[in-house]
């Protein structure tokens, strides 16, 4: 029986397991995939992150012009050296740890993305990367329909949501993502005793172990119960785990330590979603030496450095793919209030042991000229560069082994950034 790469990366060492002989690149893949299977961990920074003071182009005259207040000089900027255009590019200073990864070759920095005629709606927007489609904001998630290609039966934590709503990524046709965003509270409520709590369950489970086949919406809800049921004692375990380090003090960084347990359990989950909100800068953004938006970048870059940490002490690093991205990139130049307002093309970052680190795509100018095409929107916008779905595609293709074409709708690997 031969199995293609495709199938190989997806189904992990079961597949070789079943096949009875190894494929061709079995041993190159075994050694970046070891014998757990890969996961991936979506970090979604909630309202829009302002790219701009994220990765920084520090020797662009108009990023100070036209940020007089929120401008981060020069001198405070961790550098990390120039794109293939040759700008030379800073991280926000508080973005050590992510420096530190960097430095390493295992973080990548994908400039520009997002889509044409951007929405610069946060609800749309989201809905937008939600999809995978700027022609329409409602339906299945990207995500979702990559669960649905699993095969049957999925298990019922093949997807990990961490916020209390599912994202629309996450949105499935046949498979039902528990929302789990504390896994200490994660249990079925009862006023009762243990005892009786524990019949409560047992008997829960008998009545939505009924299935009718003509009766779709109710074999959906009762799949989805016994699913749940199902996942009651493997979440428990997450809370046994013991980190190899203190992560911060926050609910961004809990979430991350919640992952890696569940990660270190094996629990069996393919996707995970772990978001951060308050990026809607409109006022007081504050620059490098403090205010909101450094604090944004430090809760931010800390819980992702404390993650990767762990990671890597755990020998999980490996077998782990995080993808950020946010709905929008902000306005070039300030407003009134020292805040950025809604814009386009944003950035998207990825991190992992098994990821081919550096810059990708190019850095704007942001020079308000007529003539400059790397700015839409009377030189108010960044102009995306990269199509936000060709990351997905490569995150697809080459991490999770799936058809991305057929996930997304169309073919986006060609010219997609190396980063996987």
């Amino acid at each position: 029986m031969k199995i293609s790469r495709r199938e190989f990366i997806r189904d992990g060492v079961a597949a070789f397991t079943v096949s009875f002989a190894a494929p061709a690149f079995l041993n190159d893949l075994a050694l970046a995939q070891g014998v757990r299977s890969r996961n991936l961990v979506v970090v979604y920074l909630s309202g829009g992150n302002d790219a701009l003071n994220t990765v920084v182009p520090y020797q662009d005259q108009f990023y100070y012009s036209r940020r007089p207040a929120i401008a981060i000089p020069a001198g405070q900027l961790l550098q990390i050296g120039s794109d293939s255009s040759g700008k030379a590019l800073g991280l926000h200073p508080r973005l050590a740890g992510l420096r530190t990864i960097f430095n390493e070759g295992r973080l990548a920095i994908v400039q520009r993305t997002g889509y044409a005629n951007s929405s610069r709606s946060h609800f749309q927007g989201t809905d937008i990367w939600g999809t995978a489609n700027p022609a329409t904001t409602s339906g299945l998630g990207w995500l979702g329909r990559y669960l649905d290609t699993l095969p049957s039966p999925v298990d019922a934590l093949a997807g990990w949501n961490s916020t209390r709503e599912t994202p629309r990524a996450l949105i499935a046709q046949r498979v039902a993502v528990p929302a789990i965003p504390d896994a200490r509270t994660y249990s079925l409520a009862s006023p009762n005793g243990a005892a009786e709590a524990l019949n409560e369950r047992n008997a829960a489970t008998r009545i939505a172990s009924n299935a009718p086949g003509d009766r779709p919406h109710l074999s959906f809800v009762n799949g989805s119960l016994i699913g749940a049921l199902s996942t009651l004692d493997r979440v428990a375990s997450v809370n046994t785990y013991a980190p190899s380090l203190v992560y911060p003090n926050n609910g961004f960084a809990l979430a991350l330590r919640t992952v890696a347990g569940s990660i270190a359990r094996g629990i069996g989950t393919r996707v995970y979603w772990v978001q951060t909100g308050g990026f809607d800068t409109h006022s007081a953004q504050g620059n490098a030496g403090g205010g909101a938006y450094a604090n944004l970048m430090g809760t931010y870059g800390d819980g992702m450095f404390a993650f990767y940490q762990d990671l890597r002490n755990q020998g999980l690093l490996n077998d782990t793919l995080v993808l950020q991205f946010s709905e929008f990139g902000r306005r070039i130049s300030e407003n009134g209030s020292q805040g950025t307002d809604h814009g386009a093309g944003g950035v998207m970052m990825a991190m992992g042991g098994m990821v081919r680190g550096g810059l990708y795509g190019t850095a704007p100018s942001l020079d308000p000229a007529s003539s400059n095409g790397t700015l839409e929107n009377n030189g108010a916008d960044v102009r995306h560069e990269t199509d936000f779905r060709a990351v997905y595609a490569r995150v697809l293709e080459n991490w999770l082994g799936a058809n991305s074409a057929a996930i997304l709708g169309g073919n986006f690997l060609a010219g997609a950034p190396a980063i996987i």
